[in-house]
């Protein structure tokens, strides 16, 4: 069963959050369970299993971006724009509740202890405050002038990506922690705003030049040739680019950015991956990889609960961490990715009957905490 001819368009997008979350699934499993024993960055499968782990990061938020963007300016109709900013915000909250609901632990809320790590900045977090900030911009930007809102996407994404040895660890003692670890990772936290909302808004600034030119002739044909040659470039020649740039010019940060270039090269390799998805489009528009690019939060959260156990703490990790032979974990990997899609596709209903029950939760006791607040100020 295939989609529909009229729907190509998007097929690519569709499939490669499909991929993006597969190899997510994949990636957290071994890593998780895999025995220190094997994970060795000499052992040429394992280093190069790293390197296609390392992709999906920087893949999800550039199509986060990409998608999100799409699906506002697509909209001819301003109030329906707004409609979809107004979506984006809430999904932009949604996202960051889910991040701390799956990190509760019931034994610690019911002994009156909320560890540090609680607090702790994920994927989800950074993905939320992502969105909100990208609606932010275009709401500031992008009535006043579409080329200033392109040129301010493509500005952020080279000024986060430069400067991040420089921001990266920086403590902000001013700020609250929990508020901190949005901005930096200097107090333990996995993700901060930047430099990922760099993929964000360079996956936000493709879908700009996508609606502008996806009505011309040869536009499929034109594309693939561009994100391709574009992400090359960025793979091949960015670290070199900045060196020589800093030999040139002087300019300690461009020194700094090519000695310790990974984000350029990341990009080059999401939209290298990017260009194969679009070549692939018409094999890859079959309805499993649309549905499961569809449920991709869904997924992310059975994921943690199953692996990570998330409530009470009784996941896979709890019993086999690094514990796995080689086969073994290829084994289970495959297993859990098989097992985590069924249970999302199949259950998709109860499960988001249940995320909404969890939300409504979580917020009731946001609303409570307000009130106990106020009474306590009077």
């Amino acid at each position: 069963m295939t989609q529909k001819k009229s729907n190509n368009r998007l097929v690519f997008i569709d499939a490669l959050r499909s991929f993006a979350i597969i190899m997510m699934l994949q990636g957290h499993f071994v890593s998780s369970l895999l025995s220190c024993t094997y994970k060795d960055s000499n052992n040429i499968y394992y280093s190069v299993w790293e390197y296609f782990r390392g992709i999906t990061a920087p893949t999800f938020f550039t199509i986060t971006g990409f998608i999100f963007m799409f699906l506002v300016l697509n909209q001819t109709d301003k109030k329906k724009q707004l409609l979809r900013i107004k979506k984006g915000i809430k999904r932009g909250l949604v996202l960051i509740a889910w991040g701390y609901i799956l990190r509760i632990g019931i034994a610690g809320v019911l002994s009156g202890y909320i560890h540090e790590a609680y607090f702790y900045t994920d994927v989800l977090h950074i993905i939320g405050l992502s969105l909100l900030l990208l609606c932010f911009i275009y709401l500031t930007l992008y009535k006043r002038s579409s080329n200033l809102f392109q040129v301010t996407l493509v500005m952020i994404t080279v000024l986060s990506f430069l400067f991040e040895r420089y921001y990266n660890a920086i403590e902000m003692p001013y700020l609250p922690t929990v508020i901190s670890h949005y901005f930096t990772k200097a107090n333990g936290a996995v993700f901060s705003l930047f430099p990922w909302f760099g993929y964000v808004s360079i996956g936000a600034f493709l879908a700009t030049l996508f609606i502008k030119y996806k009505d011309q002739k040869n536009f499929y044909f034109l594309l693939p040739k561009y994100t391709g040659l574009l992400g090359l470039l960025l793979l091949f020649f960015s670290t070199g680019i900045l060196l020589n740039l800093g030999e040139l010019t002087q300019i300690s940060i461009f020194t700094v950015s090519g000695e310790y270039n990974y984000l350029f090269t990341r990009l080059g390799d999401s939209l290298v991956l990017m260009t194969a998805f679009i070549y692939l489009r018409n094999i890859l528009n079959h309805s499993i990889f649309i549905q499961i690019g569809k449920v991709t939060l869904s997924i992310y959260i059975v994921h943690h609960i199953l692996l990570y156990g998330s409530w009470f703490h009784t996941g896979l990790t709890r019993w086999l961490y690094n514990s796995l032979t080689l086969n073994q974990a290829l084994i289970g990997a495959l297993l859990f990715v098989i097992t985590t899609c069924f249970l999302v596709l199949k259950f998709r209903t109860p499960l988001n009957q249940l995320a909404y029950k969890c939300l409504d939760f979580f917020y009731r006791q946001i609303r409570l905490m307000k009130i106990a607040y106020l009474k306590a100020q009077r």
